[in-house]
């Protein structure tokens, strides 16, 4: 497999950056990310991550992106990523495999109803691409083009291509079962409860307790069986094994969240 890397192009992106670089170091050499003016702490993260950062002020299209790459000397097939609200870790893998590819420059443009059908015509600096793939020629030839050049302007032996797109490629993936399940859903959320003995110990002990007692009423107080009896004496068994299934996710819970904080410190150490 050919060497890769991936550039990661976005701003105020601290919440999604840490899992962004983590994918990308499963299939790159080397990620780099190309902060557009982040406010937040997206920069700091990416130092603690041993990822390099590159800022851009200004514009961030395509020629712009292509000059601050050649500075870097890249010698590797260069993937380029915009990461914005529609950009999803699933599209990650046909990106990657667009790269390998050997396109010298296969970049994809937003479709804009004020722009011809023709990409190869679209002036390159009108709009800033969801994803290019450079090869170290690619990024070199695009530095050299000026703010008004279009796909027509690089060099004819270049293997180019340029993509008007109006929405992003829908991958079918397979759900996991914390979204494709309402009860994973509801497991999910426990396990991210800070006190799962009170959350669930603690009225399940009362739960347990009061629907033992009434169980003995219960029995003593009618001596016949009809609908009515039957009827109480359900409801008085249901809110006992309510009580005892509340205690045992308690404690699983509980247990649980101390493995997790435990596996969690090896990684940190």
């Amino acid at each position: 497999m050919s060497s890769l890397g991936i550039v990661l192009v976005g701003k105020n992106i601290e919440i999604r950056l840490i899992s962004l670089i983590v994918r990308a170091r499963e299939v790159a050499n080397e990620v780099i990310l190309l902060d557009l003016g982040s406010d937040d702490d997206t920069i700091e993260l990416a130092n603690e991550s041993d990822c390099k950062v590159i800022e851009c002020e200004g514009e961030s299209h395509a020629i712009t992106i292509a000059k601050l790459l050649n500075d870097c000397e890249l010698q590797e097939q260069t993937l380029v990523i915009r990461i914005d609200s529609e950009f999803r870790l699933r599209d990650l893998p046909m990106l990657v495999n667009r790269a390998r590819e050997k396109w010298d420059v296969h970049m994809s443009l937003p479709a804009q109803d004020s722009v011809t059908d023709d990409a190869e015509t679209v002036v390159i600096s009108s709009a800033e691409p969801l994803h290019i793939c450079f090869s170290p020629s690619g990024i070199k030839a695009m530095s050299e083009l000026n703010p008004t050049s279009s796909a027509l302007d690089l060099p004819s032996g270049l293997n180019v291509r340029v993509l008007l797109t109006k929405s992003r490629a829908k991958i079918t993936q397979r759900e996991s079962l914390a979204s494709a399940s309402r009860m994973g859903q509801l497991f999910y959320w426990m396990l991210e409860s800070k006190h799962p003995l009170l959350t669930f110990l603690l009225p399940g002990f009362i739960l347990f307790v009061v629907g033992y007692q009434l169980s003995g009423n219960v029995l003593d107080t009618y001596q016949e069986l009809n609908q009515t009896t039957l009827g109480i004496g359900m409801a008085v068994i249901a809110v006992t094994l309510v009580g005892l299934f509340s205690m045992m996710v308690g404690l699983m819970l509980y247990i649980m969240g101390k493995q997790i904080k435990q596996v969690e410190a090896q990684y940190e150490d």
